[in-house]
């Protein structure tokens, strides 16, 4: 790999570790302190490597060098401060590099404490999305204002008055107490889950599928599923939801990025590796005396991955809906039931439930009255497309309404 391409794929996997484990060593407010050493040692690299070449194991190189430059700032602060207040002088021992620990260990230990950290309930959920992005995914401030579909400054203050918020808050980088862990776990799956769906339907950078943002997500769950304290039924079943959705990435959108819907999807594009990893996980997830969300999630997808398109696959589909509207309400998967309706029981009934639901400031749910309408009503039909084109945010989105236009 040339070190063009080298670099900025070793930022993405290896700076959020360095982050995180100087983030742990230094405490959460020096947390920019951290960015600054492991922005830096990419400048580093970057200047070096130019020069030099690539070293031979470039990994090592990135920790050494993060190492030294933690080291420098150390002992510039202990300067600064025997400096200021004298007697504090000889407080501390000399401090090695090798204080700062870089094991894979550590850096997972890290990386899980520096998680709950960011996913904090005293600031917002979008905060919370963001400075995951930024400091677990490696994420540029730029590549966060897309997802948002905000500007750099906007982010910027975003995440500036997070870090203070959770600074004030004296929060610690580590694993809750076990008394609280499960309500603090639900806010970290939330953030997960939502960083998938982000990727899953993406309205930033005119994508409609972000994968790097799905599978960063995935890698998040997968380091909870690792970890003993926190491989509880519902991360699994969050796991295997998203396996089976990324399943089907590559016959879910065309050559030209546009959505292809569920029933006119390449069946032989979906990755039977994944499937099977989401039937595992889903099966770890069937323990305990509780049911969440992410069960119900999962199961349906499960569903989604089978080929056979029966009544029967149908009404297991719908009678999932209807637990999972249940457990939590939401307008989205109200909508989707009236399309799994559709397929168990007919078209004029999911017609009568989708009309009672009027999301009329959701794109699909014109689209999908106008699927429901179709070959019944085709005046309806287009009329409900046109507004669905008139609601659409991506030039994707657009083109494949004015197919279905055009088809009718």
């Amino acid at each position: 790999m040339e070190e063009q391409e080298l670099i900025p794929h070793l930022f993405r996997t290896e700076y959020r570790k360095i982050v995180s484990v100087l983030s742990r060593h230094f405490g959460f407010d020096q947390i920019e302190t951290a960015v600054d050493i492991a922005s830096d040692t990419f400048l580093t690299a970057s200047e070096i490597w130019g020069l030099n070449g690539i070293p031979p194991n470039p990994t090592a190189w990135l920790y050494a060098v993060a190492k030294n430059k933690a080291k420098n700032h150390l002992h510039r602060n202990l300067i600064y401060e025997n400096k200021i207040v004298p007697e504090l002088q000889n407080t501390y021992s000399e401090i090695h590099p090798d204080e700062i620990d870089l094991s894979p260990q550590n850096i997972n230990d890290s990386q899980l404490q520096m998680m709950f950290a960011i996913c904090h309930p005293s600031i917002s959920t979008e905060a919370q999305i963001g400075l995951s992005l930024r400091i677990l995914c490696g994420f540029g401030i730029e590549e966060i204002a897309d997802a948002f579909l905000t500007n750099k400054e906007t982010i910027n203050k975003r995440l500036f008055r997070a870090k203070e918020k959770l600074r004030l808050e004296k929060i610690t980088i580590e694993l809750p107490h076990l008394s609280e862990l499960d309500d603090r776990l639900e806010t970290v799956l939330r953030t997960i889950y939502l960083l998938f769906n982000e990727g899953y339907y993406s309205l930033s950078q005119n994508q409609t599928l972000r994968k790097d943002l799905c599978l960063e997500a995935m890698r998040l769950c997968y380091m909870l599923v690792e970890n003993k304290s926190t491989n509880k039924p519902q991360v699994n079943a969050l796991l295997s939801l998203m396996c089976f959705h990324a399943s089907r990435f590559e016959a879910r959108v065309d050559k030209n990025g546009e959505l292809i819907l569920y029933e006119d999807q390449d069946i032989s594009l979906w990755d039977s590796d994944l499937i099977r990893k989401g039937e595992y996980f889903l099966n770890c997830s069937a323990s305990g005396n509780k049911i969440s969300k992410y069960h119900m999630e999962a199961a349906i997808a499960y569903w989604h991955t089978q080929k056979n398109d029966t009544i029967e696959k149908w009404e297991n589909i719908l009678q999932l809906y209807n637990q999972l509207l249940q457990i939590e309400y939401s307008p989205v998967a109200a909508l989707n039931r009236t399309y799994a309706l559709s397929k168990a029981n007919s078209k004029e009934e999911a017609i009568v439930e989708a009309i009672k639901l009027n999301l009329t400031d959701y794109p699909f749910y014109f689209t999908l009255l106008g699927e429901l309408y179709t070959g019944i009503d085709t005046k309806k039909a287009n009329q409900n497309f046109q507004k669905a084109l008139a609601l659409a945010k991506t030039h994707m989105d657009k083109n494949a309404i004015q197919k279905k236009i055009e088809k009718l």
